[in-house]
């Protein structure tokens, strides 16, 4: 069946993945990221060369930690930008964002230059507070702007949301997944008061212990 998606007008849409180089090590995660961008480039048409871009990626590798953008367009042409990684705080202080995320949204589930809501609350972060959480339309939470949300809950279980509530499936979600060290859940604001850690995190940074700011 033909993709009911294709590349929006605007000419700087590009395709995402953000990953971590880090000395003896390489890139992380870097199978499963070049795996997401090849299904997202699926559903869009685009042409995706798995070895274009290890190719380009390769050409990075350093002797210190950084933070790596591979960037896809809708030609197929791989971009790459570098920066440093800073060294993750101990505690990030979470809040709740204003705006609400629509489940049925097909383009919360694909990593792409489409991220005026995220990028909008994040460049209104209220002082001292790093991360924002979204809700959906039916008030169950989502991710943040930047980042999966995990919980865990005084009977032990730990949850992240449900990909139908709308959301990014991100690369550390779906390797804690895999490795069954989370399972999905439909979460409220009563499950994120009511949990015994929070954390905040995605392949980049990894998890995120996380304070709740008061509601």
């Amino acid at each position: 069946m033909e993709s009911p998606l294709r590349p929006p007008a605007e000419p700087d849409f590009r395709l995402i993945e953000t990953l971590a180089f880090r000395p003896g090590q390489g890139f992380i995660r870097l199978d499963r990221h070049l795996a997401r961008m090849a299904r997202t480039a699926q559903k869009f048409g685009i042409d995706f060369d798995r070895a274009d871009a290890r190719t380009i990626l390769n050409a990075s590798s350093a002797e210190i930690a950084l933070r790596c953008r591979l960037t896809l367009d809708a030609n197929g042409k791989f971009e790459l930008t570098t920066g440093d990684l800073a060294a993750n705080p101990p505690v990030w202080r979470v809040g709740m964002a204003d705006q609400k995320l629509s489940s049925p949204d097909i383009w919360l589930r694909h990593k792409t230059t489409r991220r005026t809501i995220y990028d909008k609350a994040r460049a209104g972060l209220p002082d001292g507070v790093d991360e924002l959480l979204f809700l959906n339309e039916r008030d169950e939470l989502c991710e943040g702007t930047i980042t999966n949300l995990f919980l865990t809950m005084p009977d032990g279980r730990q949850l992240t949301p449900a990909l139908r509530s709308g959301l990014l499936p991100g690369i550390l979600r779906e390797e804690l997944l895999d490795n069954k060290q989370v399972i999905e859940s439909i979460l409220t604001l009563t499950d994120l008061k009511n949990a015994q850690n929070i954390y905040c995190g995605n392949s980049l940074r990894g998890l995120i212990r996380a304070e709740l700011v008061a509601l």
